[in-house]
C-alpha cells in the first residue's frame, strides 16, 4: 500500500486578539479548515505564538511581549494538543520565545495525533534575533516519528544551513518542516531557496510555512511577507522544479499537497541522480551532529 501523507502549510496572519478565548477560537477554526480538506500534518509558522501577547495587552512592547508569550505557552499547548487529539492529526504550533534556565529560545512544539508533545529549539538565530531579542541557539536535532512518516523540524534561518537538514535526513527524516517569519521578500526568498535546495540535496520533501501580512500591534513581528510552499526533489515522478504546491503571496490561506513517501524512497534508489546516497563522496565530508528520534505516536 502506497504511503501518502496529506500536508497543510499555513500562510498565517497574526491577529490583535482580545483574550485567550479568541485565540482558541481562531486556532480551532484554522485547524478545522485544514482537517476539512483532509490534512494529516498541519504546520503553523515561526513566531505564530506572538499573538498570544495581544490577549493580555502586551503585544506593543518587545520585551514584555516575549515574556507574555513565554508565560502563556501552557495555553498554546492546551489548545494545540487538544485539537491534535480531537482530530487525530499532527500539528506544529507557531513558535515563540521561551525563557528557560536563564536563556531565551525560539521554540516550536509539535503534537502527535494522541496529543503527545515534542519540541524543537531553533539552532541558528538570525542577526536580528540575537541583537534585538537576545535569542540563544538550541542544540538537539530531533526526528519525530509518526505512523506514516519520519519528520524533521527546523525553524526559518536553520533551513539555510545544509548540514542541519543533512543530519535530519541521515537520522531518517523523509519530510523536513521549515516554519518561518521574514519581514521582506528578500528574506522569504532566502528561506524558500533554502527549502528547495535541501529537498534536492537530501531527496526529502520540505515544507515552508510563513507568517504573512502587517501586524502593527506586534512589536516582534510588525510586518511579515511570504507564501507557503511544499517542495520535492526535481526528478522523475515529481513536477519539474520540484514545486508540489505554492500559495499566493501574502494572502492568508492553507496550502495543501499530498506527498508520496514510497516514491521518495524509490527516487533515492533509482532516480536520475542520487544526491542523498552520494553526499559522503564530497571532499571534506565529515561526521555530522546526530539526530535523536522522538515517537509522537506513543
Amino acid at each position: 500500500m502506497t504511503r501518502i501523507l496529506k500536508i497543510a502549510a499555513a500562510q498565517y496572519p497574526l491577529s490583535d486578539l482580545t483574550d485567550l478565548a479568541a485565540y482558541e477560537e481562531k486556532i480551532a477554526r484554522w485547524v478545522g479548515e485544514a482537517v476539512g480538506e483532509g490534512a494529516e500534518l498541519l504546520v503553523f509558522p515561526e513566531y505564530g505564538a506572538m499573538e498570544l501577547a495581544a490577549t493580555v495587552g502586551k503585544g506593543g512592547d518587545l520585551r514584555q511581549s516575549m515574556t507574555a508569550v513565554s508565560d502563556l505557552i501552557p495555553e498554546l499547548d492546551r489548545v494545540h494538543g487538544g485539537l491534535a487529539a480531537r482530530h487525530g492529526v499532527t500539528i506544529v504550533a507557531g513558535s515563540g520565545p521561551q525563557h528557560r534556565h536563564g536563556r531565551t529560545l525560539n521554540t516550536a512544539h509539535i503534537f502527535g495525533p494522541t496529543g503527545k508533545m515534542g519540541a524543537y529549539d531553533k539552532i541558528m538565530p538570525t542577526p536580528a534575533e540575537r541583537a534585538q531579542m537576545d535569542i540563544a541557539g538550541g542544540r538537539p536535532l530531533t526526528v519525530f516519528k509518526t505512523k506514516k512518516a519520519m519528520i524533521g523540524l527546523l525553524i526559518c534561518y536553520d533551513i539555510e544551513f545544509p548540514l542541519l537538514s543533512r543530519a535530519l535526513a541521515e537520522g531518517g527524516a523523509e519530510v523536513i518542516l521549515a516554519p518561518s517569519d521574514t519581514e521582506t521578500e528578500w528574506g522569504y526568498w532566502r528561506v524558500r531557496t533554502g527549502a528547495m535546495a535541501r529537498a534536492l540535496e537530501n531527496q526529502v520533501y520540505t515544507v515552508h510555512a510563513p507568517l504573512v501580512g502587517p501586524a502593527p500591534f506586534c512589536a516582534a513581528c510588525p510586518q511579515n511577507a511570504g507564501a507557503a510552499g511544499i517542495f520535492a526533489p526535481s526528478d522523475r515522478g515529481f513536477p519539474p522544479g520540484g514545486i508540489l504546491a505554492l500559495g499566493e503571496m501574502n494572502r492568508p490561506q492553507w496550502v495543501h499537497a499530498e506527498v508520496d513517501l514510497d516514491l521518495l524512497a524509490e527516487v533515492r534508489e533509482e532516480g536520475m541522480v542520487q544526491t542523498y546516497r552520494h553526499w559522503p563522496e564530497q571532499p571534506g565530508s565529515g561526521p555530522l551532529p546526530s539526530a535523536s528520534v522522538f515517537n509522537l505516536e506513543g
